[in-house]
């Protein structure tokens, strides 16, 4: 499905007491990774659990195109036969990543070191971003990248013929530049190092660990540095990736704020490092538990029940972004259901995500009644209680999967329907959005509320 498509608007109305159990999807960031790393190993690597969304898809794409041979077996099942670190072939095509941001990145990152040239489009939303932060370390590999301006796509990437090491301390907290380093590090002799401010998700790290690879990690003075010794051959794998915990936000909040609702999540994935949204929730009041606590795929994962909670605005603090980044939209719903205002700092990197999200949830939820106040790194909610949000409206999701379901779950719980202008990019990460919430006893109807 592209973006680039007709629109599919789609309307939420208050729904019953939501029950059940909701089967997630795939981690999305894992299952970016689980390609890309197969791709790079020698030998055939099976996956299970793969998520089968749009992003993850063009991943897979990306990947038949640079020579390695992805096959889908059955329904979550992928087998993926790589051709080595460094043995990428030079694609025939343009590389399509769609909305895929991290999908981007990271196949950038690994192609980086290899001296093949690909040119990387996307859809409208994927070509407004900025992707200099992601050439500019790969510059110091020896890899150059000739863009449209502000270094946006479609834009041609040439990998470094003579790769050397680098050691790059990252500007900002994000797990997508260091992925990008990390996985360009591979075809590169000697160290590369890698150093954030604050420590972000590290799924990159885990699998690479997982395949093969030689790393070391330490807290320093500037951060944490990950070092990671190049030139392994990295070794086929079985994986089971977990259950993506940024999809399992959305039948969560809309247990949280559904009067009488009580949701069984199974098999959520609980890496630390995406974990922020669950601790900030606890400190909302609300009614969670975490139940058989286990290890799929070399990751935590748990089963998750969420039932309807009165919850309360708190200061959210700004060294938890890193942790939740995505949960953010759906925060800003559930915040305009708690008691007194919740105000969340040190969310800049909102404002260069598929849309500007503070901004995009500024506007939608002032349009549907709730008072927000926003600068260039924070937003504030000031709750309206359990009877929340009086909805009514019509709200943009600017091709933003992530607007578009915080919507959609804001209208379940709101006195007037809720219309979301696109459903369309929801099909990114989470296609089965809508008949699981539908299972669940979610009230969707096509098109704008009568």
């Amino acid at each position: 499905m592209s973006h680039d498509g007709p629109v599919q608007p789609l309307t939420a109305a208050a729904a019953p007491p939501l029950r059940g159990e909701a089967e997630i999807p795939g981690d999305k960031s894992v299952s970016h990774r689980a390609l890309i790393l197969g791709a790079l190993a020698v030998g055939e690597t099976r996956i299970e659990g793969l998520l089968e969304g749009e992003d993850v898809l063009r991943t897979a794409e990306a990947m038949r195109a640079f020579g390695a041979e992805v096959e889908r077996l059955a329904p979550g099942s992928w087998r993926v036969a790589g051709v080595g670190v460094g043995g990428f072939a030079e694609p025939a095509d343009v590389i399509d990543c769609g909305n895929s941001g991290t999908g981007v990145r990271l196949v950038m990152g690994a192609m980086a070191t290899t001296p093949v040239s690909a040119c990387f489009t996307g859809d409208a939303s994927l070509r407004g971003r900025p992707m200099g932060r992601i050439t500019e370390p790969l510059a110091l590999f020896g890899a150059e990248a000739r863009g449209r301006s502000g270094g946006r796509l479609p834009l041609v990437l040439t990998g470094a013929e003579h790769p050397m090491p680098v050691r790059y301390a990252l500007p900002v907290a994000s797990a997508q530049v260091k992925s990008a380093v990390l996985l360009a590090g591979l075809n590169a002799p000697g160290a590369t190092e890698v150093i954030e401010p604050e420590a972000t998700r590290d799924h990159t790290e885990r699998m690479l660990a997982a395949f093969g690879a030689t790393l070391e990690t330490e807290t320093t003075r500037a951060g944490r540095l990950i070092r990671l010794h190049g030139e392994p051959e990295l070794s086929p794998q079985r994986l089971a990736v977990p259950r993506d915990p940024s999809s399992a936000a959305f039948p969560l909040a809309a247990a949280l704020i559904v009067e009488g609702s009580e949701v069984r999540l199974p098999g959520i994935g609980l890496n630390p490092t995406r974990a922020g949204l669950i601790d900030t929730l606890r400190e909302m009041g609300a009614d969670l538990a975490l139940e058989n606590p286990r290890e799929e795929g070399g990751e935590p994962t748990a089963d998750l029940v969420a039932r309807f909670s009165t919850l309360r605005g708190i200061e959210v603090p700004p060294a938890r972004a890193p942790s939740m980044i995505d949960e953010y939209p759906i925060l800003a719903v559930l915040a305009a259901y708690a008691e007194g205002t919740t105000v969340m700092r040190g969310v800049a990197e909102l404002r260069v995500k598929e849309s500007d999200r503070i901004d995009a949830m500024a506007r939608g939820l002032e349009a549907c009644g709730a008072r927000v106040e926003e600068t260039e790194d924070s937003l504030a909610v000031h709750g309206l209680g359990p009877k929340g949000l009086p909805g009514g409206a019509t709200v943009a999701a600017r091709l933003d999967h992530r607007i578009a379901m915080s919507f959609l779950v804001a209208g379940l719980a709101s006195r007037r329907p809720i219309t979301v202008d696109d459903a369309a990019p929801i099909a990114t990460s989470f296609p089965a959005f809508r008949p699981l919430m539908t299972r669940l006893g979610a009230r969707f109807a096509d098109g704008a509320a009568a």
